[in-house]
């Protein structure tokens, strides 16, 4: 799917009724319904509501003046059901009392943002399985990391897992082998509900950020990160990060001190496919 034409479709549909028209399956093109796993067979009720409901799934990451904006572009907002877009927009503008060209501006930005969500996670919907927890430790000095995953089976046939930092050059400590795709494939198969446990150290490129973008469910995220005596002064966490805001400097992270140590210990709950989360520090 390509983002242009995700990012077309949304400013397509913002037009008229949004959400609210009439003959809504005819304005939700192919890239829309890839992104809201609509099918061909669903109606207008149904497609409404998957396009709605991911739409405002996704807006939940958004900065809170651009989630106004774009719930009410779309009439997806009760208060925001105008029959135009340009009543839309002036609603919003007198609730954050701005004009109506800034609230377009916000607009535009929330569906290039929106887009960059859809396409770096799946519709909210059961796969083949989820990370329960995931334990990295990263020494920075001997560019070296270490990753322990436990992973929960959503569906019976489970049988491989990709791995969160390391690559084809890695090594599996124990529960499965690995792959050339970056991926430990376990030596069976699990059944739905059924846990297994796999770690594995690599090679650490060098580099100023370590994070993980979740594919699937995460529901904790443990990092270490140990420098060393020579380590930053500071380190910034990134909780959610677009992927290019990493090493964006004026991305609006909270910044952790380095102990007596040379280490920092983040952890992250309940992870976001397709955010970034992990660690930033100053080369």
């Amino acid at each position: 799917m390509e983002r242009a034409e995700l990012v077309r479709e949304l400013k397509s549909l913002r037009k008229g009724r949004g959400l609210q028209a009439s003959r809504l399956p005819d304005r939700v093109g192919p890239a829309l319904r890839a992104a809201c796993a609509v099918s061909d067979s669903d109606g207008m009720v149904a497609v409404r509501e998957k396009v709605s409901g991911r739409l405002s799934e996704l807006s939940t990451h958004l900065p809170e003046d651009l989630r106004l904006a774009v719930l009410a572009a779309f009439a997806i907002s009760a208060e925001a059901r105008q029959p135009l877009y340009q009543e839309r927009v002036r609603w919003a503008a007198k609730q954050v009392d701005r004009d109506p060209r800034t609230v377009r501006r916000r607009v535009d930005e929330a569906i290039e943002l929106l887009a960059e969500l859809a396409l770096g996670s799946a519709p909210s919907s059961p796969g083949a399985g989820h990370t329960a927890a995931l334990t990295v430790a990263l020494a920075v000095a001997e560019s070296c990391v270490f990753e322990q995953h436990r992973v929960v089976a959503d569906q019976d046939g489970l049988r491989s897992f990709s791995l969160a930092t390391g690559g084809p050059d890695g090594m599996v400590l124990y529960g499965g082998t690995l792959t050339e795709r970056s991926a430990v494939e376990l030596p069976r198969a699990l059944s739905r509900g059924e846990s297994w446990e796999f770690a594995a150290v690599s090679k650490a490129d060098p580099a100023s950020h370590l994070v993980y973008v979740p594919r699937d469910r995460c529901e904790v995220f443990d990092l270490r990160v140990r420098f060393g005596r020579q380590g930053p002064s500071g380190v910034v966490s990134l909780d959610g990060a677009f992927e290019r805001d990493i090493a964006d400097p004026g991305y609006p992270g909270r910044t952790v001190a380095v102990d007596a140590a040379g280490e920092v210990h983040l952890q992250f709950r309940h992870l976001t496919p397709g955010l970034a989360y992990g660690a930033r520090w100053a080369e």
